[in-house]
């Protein structure tokens, strides 16, 4: 199997940046020694492809049952995500207004003016719903977060996992909880929506759309980063961490990165936070459905992927759509030509996911 062009420049070292980020040219004083430090540490990197190549082995093989481990099906899923769904302080946008969550204390502010403070746990859904019409909230935002903060703290919160189109049909066909989802954002802020609809050719008020559509923007524009990985591999393994490798493959890996015509090595835990970002780049109450990112850890396989919910009532009853999403193996399936054995990749509730806790403030 051939590693594409990209990688293979990456590899030999074409376009490689020093430290600072600028290219390394002979024209500059002390490139050729510089270069000659960067060929040192990727021989060395590829000296270490067979422990890189043992180490995916074991990330990729190992630990997830049904001997050793588990994965996503086998997990107290609902438990797990239900834990520090509300930790820290949350903020979403009502009505000219700003709810902020603190410790179970919802306060409404205009501002800087805070005009009212209630309880979650001591205040009634009606109650909350008399004090929106006081307020003026015409779109009912404390009733709704009150009546549904009754349910997710009461753990575990009513999570419902499935696979990408389920998971999004079932968002769309339910009433909406926009202020509920934006809390559970964290306060964590997206991305301009007009570079995620230039990034991935979609409307970022469609949150669906905009997953799939960072696969192929992912593909075009970035590629796992092999390089640094194998230079990690060495690294950690065979330095025992005292000397630091990966400094000198390492590129800025931000939207301004994404966005400016070059090819961008990512990380696992960098494609997550990119999407995450990329899903919070809509306010939720344009979207449909209303979407939240979070990052899953797996530290028994060191990997990071993202999950994507919504928060809704069916019938009346609260339910939270939740599926995860795997962007590391979409992006490195397609680099490598193996679509055709494993699939698209992105789908990744699975039996090949574990997760060890969700990140739902980041």
């Amino acid at each position: 199997m051939e590693l594409p062009d990209r990688l293979v420049a990456r590899l030999r070292g074409e376009g490689a940046t020093d430290a600072s980020g600028d290219v390394a040219t002979k024209a500059d004083p002390g490139a050729e020694v510089d270069l000659d430090r960067r060929r040192m540490l990727r021989a060395a990197a590829v000296g270490g492809l067979g422990l890189g190549a043992a180490k995916a082995v074991d990330n990729v093989l190992v630990g997830y049952g049904p001997l050793v481990g588990e994965n996503l099906h086998t997990q107290s899923l609902a438990a797990l995500a239900s834990e520090g769904l509300f930790t820290g302080r949350r903020s979403v946008a009502a009505d000219g207004h700003r709810l902020v969550l603190v410790k179970g204390a919802l306060g409404v502010f205009d501002g800087e003016e805070r005009r009212a403070v209630l309880s979650v746990s001591e205040t009634t859904p009606a109650e909350a719903a008399a004090l929106d019409t006081e307020l003026g909230l015409s779109s009912g935002p404390l009733e709704e977060v009150v009546r549904d903060l009754r349910v997710l703290t009461d753990a575990p919160a009513p999570f419902a996992f499935g696979d990408l189109e389920e998971t999004f049909a079932r968002g769309r066909t339910a009433e909406p909880r926009p202020h509920t989802t934006g809390l559970l954002r964290g306060g964590s802020l997206g991305v301009p929506a007009a570079l995620v609809s230039e990034f991935t050719d979609a409307d970022p008020t469609d949150p669906e759309a905009v997953v799939r559509g960072l696969v192929g923007a992912f593909r075009e524009k970035t590629d796992y980063d092999v390089p640094r990985y194998l230079a990690g591999a060495v690294q950690f393994n065979l330095a025992m961490n005292a000397v630091s490798l990966r400094e000198p493959f390492e590129d800025p890996v931000d939207w301004g990165a994404l966005t400016d015509g070059e090819t961008t090595g990512l990380f696992c835990n960098e494609y997550a936070k990119r999407s995450v970002e990329a899903l919070h780049a809509a306010d939720p109450r344009v979207q449909t459905p209303p979407t939240v990112g979070a990052l899953v850890f797996d530290t028994r396989h060191r990997h990071v992927y993202t999950l994507a919910a919504s928060v809704v009532r069916e019938d009346g009853d609260l339910v939270v759509p939740t599926t995860f999403l795997d962007y590391m193996h979409s992006t490195l399936y397609g680099d490598v030509g193996l679509t055709g054995v494993m699939g698209e990749g992105l789908e990744a509730y699975d039996r090949r996911h574990r997760a060890t806790e969700i990140g739902w403030r980041h």
